[in-house]
């Protein structure tokens, strides 16, 4: 017990002591992130959790670029792995730590949402984000591959999935392509897209330098509890698991 003791003070004088712990972080995942930094801060007072958010793929560049970033959290497997593979990311710290659920959101009750109901050309404009960088904007075109606007439907393109949001909670948008966890308790009117009609969108992520209180942090969102967060939050865990890649 005195050992044990020794050990968990120890750890949280190393996580204390260091330097602040940078995470870039899909947009989609941003606000659960910062309910899990909070959670975190209940057991470790003293962790200093930096987060910078934006596209998957404008963070993948950035880090190719050398921002210093500890710990990379994508919403797609390509680009961690990608990562992994040129030498930014440690390659035995990739894993799934979520998966994303696609939904058409319109913050108007009435709203019908549906595939017939975009293929009829009923609501416009509808928001996505950009398919090149980011995962949610390239699951929302699988989706209108199978049901095609019409010509009279405007398609606005957002920079990344919370733009797409932005853009229909301010009203410049009539429905958005999201991220459930998003939505899922602002009302409205939303179509959960069923799973089948798009890839998987299976958010990895992975650890960039060693530091200690980085590996801290990231183990800390794969914990039990970490993970029953992830879940009431909007996102499916049961592909998670131990998948080290």
């Amino acid at each position: 017990m005195k050992c044990l003791l020794v050990s968990l003070l120890a750890l949280a004088s190393t996580i204390a002591g260091a330097e602040p712990v940078q995470v870039a972080v899909s947009a989609n995942f941003s606000s659960p992130l910062k309910q899990l930094v909070q959670r975190y801060h209940q057991q470790y007072p003293r962790a200093d959790i930096q987060i910078t958010v934006g596209s998957t793929g404008k963070l993948a560049a950035q880090i190719r670029q050398g921002a210093p970033y500890d710990i990379f959290l994508a919403a797609d497997a390509r680009r961690p792995q990608e990562l992994a593979s040129e030498g930014w990311i440690q390659a035995g710290t990739v894993r799934t730590y979520a998966i994303g659920r696609l939904v058409l959101w319109s913050p108007d009750a009435g709203a019908v949402l549906d595939g017939s109901s975009l293929v009829a050309g009923m609501v416009t404009p509808v928001a996505m984000a950009n398919a090149r960088t980011a995962p949610y904007g390239e699951a929302a075109e699988a989706v209108l591959q199978q049901f095609p606007l019409p010509d009279s439907v405007t398609l606005v393109q957002a920079e990344n999935v919370a733009q797409s949001y932005h853009f229909a909670h301010s009203g410049a948008a009539e429905a958005a392509f999201v991220g459930l966890s998003q939505v899922q308790d602002q009302g409205g009117r939303q179509w959960r897209i069923p799973d089948a009609l798009y890839p998987l969108i299976r958010q990895q992520g992975g650890v960039l330098r060693g530091m200690p209180a980085a590996q801290h942090f990231y183990d800390f969102l794969f914990s039990g509890e970490a993970q029953e967060m992830i879940r009431s939050l909007g996102y499916r865990t049961d592909e998670v698991a131990d998948d080290v890649e």
